[in-house]
């Protein structure tokens, strides 16, 4: 309920003068927003409040409360893209899989929350710099702050999500497959559900490095375009 109502406000009061299409996408970012920050905390917290015995151990309380406030937002976030966006395949694809991995976790097995947050923690700390950034991307051709803030924030961006999605969340993804693969979770998380949540997992990072990279180009063909703007 509370995204919904924050989703509600972006899109009533803050982005009413926004285009039909820019104003649920500025929605979209302001709710993501006010997930992905206190999600962020809530998990580290969460984490280091009752540190777990292996990545199969029961999930704490405070763990259980960390993924059903995920679970809220991709939901109302899911429904969004379904009202708004319902031909964006890879964005619904990638919340309905997260919400399996989310609901397995909390109410199936109740087990192996530690991974999984770990790697909430990987996701949603670029939050704020993406989110930001998404929002000035799409006002840049009609706002020349917007389009300033985001010609600075790019590259910096660019280069922290790099390392977090490109190299921290690998080394630990593969962490978690080496104990997974042991076979020491096995009386605890079926050998299904342990290898859906590596194939999530392992698909989110690949799409994020593709993603990363294609930006890297635009941004060096945008910035060669610059430079040759300029020498003429």
């Amino acid at each position: 309920m509370t995204f919904l109502l924050v989703y509600l406000l972006a899109y009533f009061l803050l982005f009413r003068d926004w285009g039909p299409r820019a104003r649920p996408f500025a929605s979209s970012c302001f709710i993501s927003l006010a997930h992905g920050t206190p999600a962020t905390l809530l998990a580290v917290c969460a984490i280091y409040t009752e540190p777990p015995r292996s990545f199969a151990s029961a999930n704490t309380a405070a763990q259980s409360t960390v993924l059903e406030f995920s679970t809220a937002y991709f939901l109302i976030d899911l429904l969004h893209y379904l009202v708004f966006f319902p031909h964006d395949t890879l964005f619904i694809i990638h919340h309905v899989v997260t919400l399996f991995v989310l609901l397995t976790c909390r109410y199936m097995v109740s087990r192996g929350a530690y991974g999984i947050l770990v790697l909430l923690v990987l996701a949603e700390i670029t939050s704020p710099c993406q989110n930001s950034w998404s929002i000035a991307k799409a006002r840049r051709d009609v706002a020349p702050a917007a389009n300033k803030y985001y010609r600075f924030l790019s590259p910096r961006f660019y280069a922290f999500y790099s390392v977090v999605r490109g190299i921290l969340a690998p080394i630990f993804v593969y962490d978690l497959v080496a104990f997974y693969a042991s076979g020491l979770a096995e009386d605890s998380i079926p050998r299904w559900v342990w290898l859906s949540w590596v194939v999530v997992m392992g698909s989110g990072i690949l799409v994020s490095i593709i993603w990363v990279l294609n930006n890297w180009k635009q941004w060096y063909r945008e910035r060669s375009s610059d430079a040759e703007k300029k020498a003429s």
